[in-house]
């Protein structure tokens, strides 16, 4: 196993499983998002059910990167041997994957204080580490990494694109890049999402938390209306025809309120909070993940696309 030591271009210093290479951002945006997700892990690690958030989201990642089952992803991993999860919040998945792949050494970066909770929780496992800072600027060497994982977390950093391009460059020669980028919705949904957005910091941590269980509410009083009709296609606004439970077309195309029948209201919560409160969260179009791919000269091995997100996996065009 390579030591951590190596994975740098620069002198490191470690403690325990720990490493701190930066935690405030200069970036107005990316500071208010790295403080609401620091404050959102803090109080979903303290949920009595969080075992219920980390096998849902296991589960979803089989589909979103192509895997049939957690064995064949364990197969993937055989011939991995260094693996960085960039964006690890709680590092759920991080140890996860230095389970699967205990020949490896495994990385969880985050830039939110939520590196260091994990760094706590999962102490005990011999090849997994843990870094504090930005995964825009990881500090790693390039072509390092046999497989680079950044789930559900680019569209977050200040400039995805070069968050996406800096990621690319370290995957090794034979490695893989697994990404997932948030998918624009319908226009009126994505045009309140950025005037909401724009606000953000006008807003307290008290108000947005509020609004999140509030339209927690309005999912669970839409969901339990239990009707469902026929919407016709209105091309020029982005709203696909067809049939629609009305939570859902009201989620998909006006406004997210998140709402989870076998899921704690305060999951929900979190969920919602999740999407509202950072002021960081662009969205794309499929064309446009995939340009970032070819920009960075990689060859699309898996694609997956569904309302909420597009997901892939790429490997490097080998250049004679």
């Amino acid at each position: 196993m390579r030591s951590i030591h190596d994975m740098f271009s620069d002198k490191i210093t470690v403690a325990n499983n720990f490493i701190v290479r930066s935690t405030i951002s200069d970036a107005v945006n990316q500071q208010q998002t790295n403080k609401v997700f620091s404050e959102k892990w803090e109080k979903v690690e303290k949920q009595d059910n969080i075992e219920d958030l980390e096998q849902f989201q296991k589960k979803w990642f089989m589909s979103l990167y192509g895997f049939e089952n957690e064995e064949s992803f364990r197969l993937y991993l055989a011939n991995k041997n260094t693996i960085l999860d960039a964006g690890c919040g709680l590092g759920y998945k991080s140890a996860w994957l230095a389970s699967l792949a205990p020949h490896a050494l495994v990385i969880g970066m985050d830039f939110s204080e939520a590196a260091q909770i994990a760094a706590g929780k999962y102490s005990t496992i011999p090849n997994l580490y843990f870094i504090q800072g930005d995964i825009a600027v990881t500090g790693i060497k390039d072509g390092t990494i046999d497989f680079v994982l950044c789930d559900q977390v680019i569209m977050h950093t200040e400039d995805p694109g070069k968050t996406f391009d800096h990621l690319s460059g370290l995957v090794s020669k034979d490695g893989e890049f697994a990404c997932y980028v948030y998918a624009k919705k319908a226009l009126p949904r994505e045009l309140l999402d950025d005037y909401f957005r724009s606000n953000t910091h006008t807003y307290s941590s008290e108000q947005l938390w509020e609004m999140s269980k509030q339209l927690t509410e309005l999912g669970k009083r839409l969901s339990e209306l239990n009707i469902k009709f026929n919407a016709p296609d209105i091309p020029l606004l982005g709203i696909k025809g067809g049939e629609y439970d009305v939570q859902r077309f009201i989620y998909w195309n006006f406004l997210k309120c998140f709402w989870k029948e076998d899921w704690t209201r305060e999951l929900c919560d979190s969920t919602n909070f999740d999407w509202y409160s950072p002021s960081n969260a662009k969205r794309y179009t499929q064309d446009e993940f995939i340009e970032m791919a070819k920009r960075n000269n990689l060859n699309t091995i898996f694609l997956h696309t569904e309302e909420a997100c597009h997901s892939g996996r790429f490997s490097k065009i080998c250049v004679e």
